[in-house]
């Protein structure tokens, strides 16, 4: 029974790792030791379709009516997490990406709930150290599907909005279906970081996933 339990914890161990991984297994992290890693499931010249593992993140809540002044706020208090502002007192490593919960929203100049989430790395991912900020708090994201566009230069309100639309547009325009309530901004570079900038948006799939070849 002890050799048993000992196995399933190695399990759950191996699973994590493979689900936060080596940055060097992705083209987009190039700041970080560790990135989230996907299955491609398939891609055109709009989007992608990919398979996310389950993962778990320290996130954070911030009311605002945009999402860079959102950002800002609730990046420094994740920050303070991962440098040692926990009830172990410990250093987490920084991983990418850098998510931003953004819920569609129905009435114009209306403020939004933002919840920004750093990625645990592997580590971490199954006994994070406490927060001491009762702002601070973990989620997971299930095991799932994701409709992604991806795009350069700086993940802001205005980049941010249009490439929502248009991966909205590419996804109507097919019939997919999908999660209108929210979707997910994504960064992965750092703000020192001025070249090669690499930024998504994600919708979550509903259903099968639809990816026809671009004509």
């Amino acid at each position: 029974m002890v050799y048993f339990s000992g196995l399933v914890g190695l399990l759950l161990i191996l699973t994590a790792e493979a689900r936060v991984g080596n940055s060097s297994e992705s083209r987009f992290c190039t700041e970080s030791k560790e990135c989230l890693l996907y299955d491609l499931v398939c891609k055109n010249d709009d989007y992608e379709v990919r398979h996310y593992d389950s993962v778990k993140w320290v996130s954070t809540d911030e009311e605002c009516y945009f999402m860079d002044k959102a950002t800002y706020t609730a990046f420094r208090r994740l920050f303070k997490y991962i440098t040692g502002s926990n009830k172990a007192g410990v250093n987490i490593d920084m991983t990418a990406p850098v998510t931003v919960k953004i819920e569609e929203k129905k009435k114009m100049w209306a403020s939004s709930v933002f919840t920004i989430s750093f990625l645990l790395p592997s580590d971490h991912q199954m006994t994070p150290p406490q927060p001491i900020d009762d702002k601070v708090y973990f989620t997971e994201t299930p095991d799932m599907n994701v409709y992604v566009r991806s795009y350069g230069g700086w993940m802001m309100s205005l980049t941010s909005g249009v490439n929502s639309m248009l991966l909205k547009r590419q996804l109507d325009k097919v019939q997919a279906t999908y999660n209108k309530d929210y979707h997910y901004a994504v960064g992965y570079d750092s703000p020192m970081k001025i070249l090669n900038r690499h930024n998504e948006v994600w919708y979550m799939v509903e259903g099968e996933p639809v990816c026809p070849t671009s004509s």
